[in-house]
C-alpha cells in the first residue's frame, strides 16, 4: 500500500500564484477526481506534482510514501511511482513506442524480454490499431489515439500513482470508454504497491460514469473548496461551479499581476 499526501501546497507561475494551500491524501486503488472552472489551478497542480520546470513552490509537500518529490528531478519522480497522462501528449518524432518503454524499464530495473508482446497486447486491450505501433510516438495520431498511445504507457509502466490531466478530452465515446475502463481496471489490479492510485482532473461527469471516483473534490481559485463522494459529480452537473464560487472566500488574493494567456496555469 502507498499514499500520495500533499499538504498545504502553495505555488506559482510567471509571478502569479495559482495554488493557494492544496491538502489532499490518495491511497492506493483510490480514484480522486478533481472539477473546477478554467483557471482554478487544475492543471497547474499536475505540473507542480510532476515537477514541470516554470513553478515556483513557495509553500508545502508533496510526499510520495514520506518521501518529498519536490526535492527530486522529474525524472526520479518517475521513477519513484509518479505517472502523467497529459492533456495534450507530445509527438517525439524518430523515436518509437516500443523503443520509449524498453528505455523506461531498463531506467527501473525492470526485464524488457517480452516487452513487445505485452505492447501488443495492450495495445489489443484497448483497441490501439497494432499498425500505429511502429510509428514514432503519437505523431500524425489522432487525438483519440494519442490518448490510447498514453493509456497503453501508463499500463505498461505500472505506476503507484497516475494523474489523469483531462484524459477525457477531445475522446469519441468509443475511446473514453476504453481508456477509463483500463485505468479503473488498473486500479483494482493486484500488486507490490497494491492497485492504481489515481488523480483525474476532468470538467465532465462522463468520465466518471466508467472511473468510478471514491472522492470527488471541488477547485475554485487554487483551493480545494469541497470534497464528497461520486454525488457531488452528480450535484456539480445540476448546479454548475457558480454553487462553489463564494466557497473560495478565505483563500488568499493572488498577486495582482497581467493576465497571461499559459495553458499551463488553468
Amino acid at each position: 500500500m502507498s499514499t500520495l499526501e500533499i499538504k498545504g501546497l502553495v505555488a506559482s507561475v510567471a509571478g502569479q500564484q495559482i495554488l493557494n494551500g492544496i491538502d489532499l491524501t490518495v491511497r492506493s486503488g483510490e480514484v480522486h477526481a478533481i472539477m473546477g472552472p478554467n483557471g482554478a489551478g487544475k492543471s497547474t497542480l499536475s505540473a507542480v506534482i510532476m515537477g514541470k520546470p516554470g513553478y515556483t513552490v513557495h509553500a508545502g509537500q508533496v510526499l510520495l510514501d514520506g518521501v518529498d518529490l519536490l526535492t527530486l528531478p522529474a525524472w526520479q519522480r518517475a521513477q519513484a511511482g509518479m505517472h502523467l497522462v497529459m492533456q495534450y501528449p507530445s509527438e517525439v518524432p524518430g523515436v518509437g513506442l516500443t523503443d520509449m518503454l524498453a528505455e523506461a524499464y531498463a531506467a527501473r530495473g525492470r526485464s524488457v524480454e517480452g516487452l513487445a508482446d505485452s505492447v501488443a497486447d495492450e495495445a489489443e486491450r484497448i483497441h490501439f490499431p497494432v499498425a500505429l505501433l511502429d510509428r514514432s510516438l503519437n505523431v500524425d495520431l489522432s487525438g483519440g489515439e494519442k490518448k490510447r498511445n498514453e493509456t497503453l504507457q501508463l499500463a505498461l509502466l505500472q505506476p503507484k500513482f497516475a494523474i489523469l490531466d483531462e484524459l477525457d478530452s477531445g475522446l469519441d465515446i468509443d475511446a473514453l470508454r476504453d481508456c477509463s475502463r483500463r485505468v479503473e481496471d488498473a486500479t483494482n489490479e493486484s500488486g507490490p504497491n497494491g492497485g492504481l492510485g489515481v488523480i483525474a482532473i476532468t470538467h465532465y461527469n462522463r468520465l466518471l460514469e466508467e472511473l468510478h471516483p471514491d472522492q470527488v473534490h471541488i477547485l475554485v481559485k487554487g483551493r480545494i473548496v469541497e470534497s464528497g463522494g461520486p454525488e457531488l459529480a452528480d450535484r456539480l452537473e445540476i448546479e454548475g461551479y457558480e454553487a462553489f464560487a463564494g466557497a473560495d472566500a478565505a483563500a488568499p488574493a493572488a498577486p495582482k499581476k497581467p493576465s497571461l494567456d499559459d495553458l499551463f496555469a488553468l
